[in-house]
């Protein structure tokens, strides 16, 4: 899980904007660039190649 602290100076690398946490806390998602940045082993991988895109809907 990702602390607090961490989550509040995250940002989309992309865009800079604000990242939120995923309901399944599985991921940081951007919702100005529709990206998701997935968690894995409770480390964000914050890279944009890796980032996978939101369909219409999703987030």
């Amino acid at each position: 899980m990702i602390s607090k602290e961490l989550l509040e100076i995250l940002a989309c690398p992309k865009c800079k904007g604000e990242l939120r946490l995923t309901s399944k806390e599985d991921g940081l998602i951007c919702e100005t660039c529709r990206l998701l940045y997935e968690i894995k082993d409770d480390i964000p991988v914050m890279l944009i190649d890796e980032a996978r895109q939101l369909e219409a809907g999703e987030g």
